[in-house]
Formats: structure tokens, sequence, C-alpha cells
């Protein structure tokens, strides 16, 4: 029923100081973003690394749905979001073991969720979503469309650099023997 954990959401008073935190300090590289104004809120995907990936969101104006959360507090972990193949077939799963869920959304084919309240997951809210994952972060950590995997020889090895299906990329560094020990592997695999 889940792909991967896509991202944790965390919720945020001061955006540009998160942004600078996040991006200047531990080099995350910003995705897409938005603003909500029925919910009064903007959000922001950053990657970090291979796949990781954080959400920063922040009230736009009085009455977000975030003034609660953030009463008292500066920020912390709003929720988390689970990748789903299949949104329709992740809600019959909770249906029948009884997991209520909230907050159907079809945003136009290209993003659809529904949430596990807390209370019924453990102390965390729960996003489910069915996606691409590719269409939401930066193309600068993507591989270009069609492109499968990539390779860049130094002096010492070679990077390995393949496309996740969860988005991005995913790499791995070999030195000189270990690649040609692939080399070998993958031409007896394909005799």
């Amino acid at each position: 029923m889940i792909s991967r954990v896509d991202h944790v959401s965390l919720a945020v008073r001061d955006i540009d100081a998160a942004l600078r935190f996040f991006t200047d300090l531990l080099g995350a590289v910003p995705g897409a973003s938005g603003k909500d104004p029925g919910m009064k809120y903007y959000w922001q995907i950053l990657s970090l690394g291979d796949l990781s990936r954080i959400e920063l969101i922040t009230p736009t104006g009085e009455g977000s749905f975030l003034d609660n959360f953030l009463k008292d507090k500066q920020g912390g972990v709003h929720h988390i979001t689970l990748q789903t193949p299949d949104i329709q077939k992740a809600k019959e799963a909770l249906e029948e073991h009884n997991i209520p869920f909230f907050g159907f959304a079809n945003y136009a084919e290209i993003w659809k969720e529904i949430f596990i309240h807390p209370k019924h997951a453990f102390g965390v809210l729960v996003q489910l979503a069915e996606f691409n994952a590719d269409d939401w972060i930066s193309p600068s950590v993507r591989m270009p469309k069609d492109t499968k995997w990539t390779i860049k020889k130094d002096d010492d090895g070679v990077q390995l650099k393949f496309a996740h299906p969860g988005g991005g990329t995913a790499s791995i560094v070999l030195n000189n023997e270990d690649a040609l020990r692939l080399l070998d592997a993958l031409k007896e695999a394909l005799e």
C-alpha cells in the first residue's frame, strides 16, 4: 500500500529563517512551492541528499489551519507524507481495518490525498498521497527525462547515478576495481 516516506512536513512561523537554515546551512535544494488561499498557508518542498525531502509550511494570514498548531511554539513536525501508488486501494485498505480517514482531495489528477488523524496513527498526522514524486522536486536533483542512469569517471573510479522510482536519484561511488567487477557481473548476467 505504501511506496515510501515522501517527506516530513515542518510547520514554522518564520519561513525565511527556516529556508535560510535548511538551504544555506544544510544545503537543501528548493523544489515545488505554492500558496493555498483557502487554508491560508504557503508550502515549500526541499530536497536533501539523494532522496530525502522535507516540506516547510507556514501561515499566510489570520485564520490559517496552522494557527492552533503554532499557537505556543515557533515550529514543529506537523505531519508525515507517505506515497501510495493507488489512493483508492489505500482508502479501501483503511476502511477494511476500520481506520478512519478524512480530507480526500484530488488536485487536477496530479496529487490525490487523504489524512489519518493522530489519534488513529500513534500520535502522528499521516498524509497518504498518490503522485509522481519528480513533479515536486527541482530539476537539479532529478534525472533528465527518459534517463535511467549516468556514469561519471574520475581517476579513482566511477560514480553511478540512478533515477529512483520515488523521485530524485540514488548514487554510488565505486573504485576502479569494484567498477570492473560490476562490469563483469553485468556481462555474466546478460549471457
